[in-house]
């Protein structure tokens, strides 16, 4: 009875080794399993991490080749802007040229005069046609932004500061003022001024 509970109690401990083995295989094969999961998604990661890193180059070389095409469009820009101001411009000198030579060979100031009038009046359209345009100034209030007052007179009777003499035209770009006028004005006696005359 005793070998047969001894022999009872080795086939159960015998029974318990081989469930703790066939444990611990499951666990092996659940483990390697997993390992095998991770080790295709880190595969997987890879793959797509080497996929995006070449997208980023390819991104990036594009990138590189838009700013240099439009680093030479920006130059191309900047030197031929004014192309087609220049070309109505080399028109004007053609007049100017054909003006000149004409009041040579007729010794007649008047022709020059008449050639360099149509001439002044193609330029003042180029000019009209780019936005530019003459500032108003002769009897207009004095304005210091578009006026630039080099003489003053002192005079009874007048309102404020008048523009009495325009001694060099001024311009605007598109409302901008590009040159002011230079301007002689004309103002009321200061009151020392009249107090000297008045004592006079």
């Amino acid at each position: 009875m005793f070998i047969l509970l001894f022999v009872h109690a080795k086939k159960l401990a015998f029974r318990v080794e081989i469930n703790k083995m066939d444990e611990e295989q499951e666990e092996q094969r659940k483990s390697s399993e997993q390992e095998e999961k991770v080790e295709k998604a880190l595969e997987t990661e890879k793959k797509l991490s080497e996929e995006y890193l070449i997208q980023l180059k390819y991104a990036k070389a594009d990138c590189e080749n838009l700013k240099k095409r439009f680093d030479r469009q920006l130059e191309d820009v900047k030197k031929y802007s004014n192309e087609r101001i220049i070309t109505e411009l080399l028109d004007v000198v053609d007049e100017l040229e054909m003006a000149i030579k004409s009041a040579r060979s007729s010794n007649s100031t008047e022709t020059l005069v008449q050639g360099v009038e149509m001439t002044l009046k193609k330029l003042l359209k180029i000019l009209e046609n780019e936005g530019v345009s003459p500032i108003s100034s002769i009897d207009a209030p004095f304005d210091p932004a578009k006026h630039n007052a080099v003489a003053k007179t002192e005079k009874e009777g007048v309102e404020g500061c008048k523009i009495v003499e325009e001694i060099r035209k001024g311009y605007t770009l598109r409302e901008k003022v590009i040159r002011p006028s230079i301007v002689r004005v004309v103002v009321q006696p200061s009151q020392s001024r009249k107090e000297i005359n008045s004592n006079e």
